[in-house]
């Protein structure tokens, strides 16, 4: 599981806030990974993703895992996945753990990078929402964030005005893009940023979606839920005070502010009266699915590499929780890139070939020296992943 930003523990000068897939950390003894805590003993070479560059297939493919507390409202699923044998059959193990989104029957693009439930066409204004892995972060510079690559290729695309040169850039005072609307785009997402941002504390959808801009077809990009990991992974730490029931409670909340959000987007046809589409993220981490949170220098200076008493029940939490991700894509007819899957191999045991993830020799690092972050090569990438989705 990846530790907290730098900027949450000591002052680095990082910013306060995880990626998308920034999970809250677990020692590397404990064994923790989004897909297999226990099975260090059982062979942790396994491979079970491909890769074929910035716009790889690779899929997450498991059985979802047994975990303790699963009684407690948060139940395991079983069964193989689909997704990986139909899109990468040579590499897909239905032994190793991980989200069974097949239970949700999602349209997967051909791309294999997301979801396919909607046709993306006529947009006439891009809102970007979410967290810092949205806003982008130093020392990648701002014209390679994600936000900036992809509005880019957008304005291209659909024949809209760019933003300018100022808005692609972050605030180091703010944590938010340094204007907030440009051209035809506009941006609320914030560093540190949580689900309940979106629509509740800082009221990110009510800032860039004003009346009078609604009647426009409008396309929503965001990156969230890796704050949340990482405050339920605090918590649930010994140190953190909470039992695995209330720390479930705060998963279950955090999933359905999400689910709000989504729906509050899309269930009023009165509200964008022209039509609005979605895409958002799944949460990724840098341990290329080892636990090894040691494995990037900075990691530990938050504070997150105290292990739960017993990591699988974190675990079974952040799976349920990105299982619950593509749900909502699902009941909402909005589309889930797969960032945690692609990003699989390409964190701090990217050059491990005894990893579970491990893609082959100069395979490219995606994360950034924070850990948790985007480095160019990986904000290009999830460029790549939104907009395959904006395009099929």
């Amino acid at each position: 599981m990846v530790p907290a930003a730098p900027g949450e523990g000591p002052d680095t000068g990082a910013p306060a806030d995880l990626g998308p897939g920034d999970q809250g950390g677990a020692a590397e003894d404990a064994g923790l990974s989004f897909f297999d805590a226990a099975a260090a003993d059982q062979g942790s070479s396994d491979v079970a993703f491909a890769d074929g560059g910035p716009t790889d297939g690779a899929n997450l493919d498991a059985a979802a895992p047994d975990a303790a507390g699963q009684d407690a409202g948060i139940p395991a699923d079983a069964g193989p996945s689909g997704i990986g044998p139909t899109c990468f059959p040579a590499i897909w193990d239905p032994n190793t753990v991980g989200p069974n989104y097949d239970q949700f029957a999602p349209q997967v693009g051909s791309h294999c990078l997301g979801t396919n439930h909607q046709t993306i066409t006529g947009v006439e204004r891009v809102v970007f929402l979410g967290d810092s892995v949205t806003v982008g972060t130093p020392p990648t510079p701002s014209d390679q964030y994600y936000r900036s690559r992809l509005a880019e290729r957008l304005a291209t695309h659909f024949g809209l005005m760019p933003p300018s040169d100022v808005w692609e850039r972050a605030s180091l005072v703010n944590g938010t893009a340094l204007v907030q609307s440009s051209g035809d785009f506009a941006s609320c997402a914030k560093w540190g940023a949580r689900t309940d941002d979106l629509i509740e504390d800082n009221s990110q959808m009510l800032d860039c979606f004003p009346e009078s801009e609604r009647h426009k077809r409008t396309l929503v990009v965001m990156t969230i839920g890796g704050n949340d990991i990482a405050a339920i992974t605090k918590a649930g730490a010994p140190s953190g005070g909470k039992t695995y029931v209330e720390v479930e409670a705060m998963t279950q909340e955090f999933v359905q502010k999400l689910r709000d959000a989504v729906h509050w987007l899309k269930d009023d046809p009165t509200l964008f009266p022209n039509g609005v589409d979605v895409i958002f993220s799944n949460m990724y981490e840098f341990t290329d699915a080892t636990g090894d949170v040691t494995s990037c220098p900075a990691a530990g200076l938050a504070g997150f590499d105290e292990p739960w008493s017993n990591p699988q029940d974190l675990e079974h939490l952040v799976v349920w929780a990105n299982e619950q991700f593509m749900q909502i894509a699902v009941e909402t007819q909005t589309d889930l890139i797969m960032m945690l899957e692609h990003f699989c191999g390409h964190g701090y045991h990217n050059d491990d070939p005894n990893g579970r993830c491990y893609r082959g020799t100069n395979t490219e690092r995606w994360f950034d020296l924070s850990c948790i972050h985007p480095n160019p090569a990986g904000h290009q990438v999830i460029a790549d992943m939104f907009m395959a989705v904006v395009v099929e």
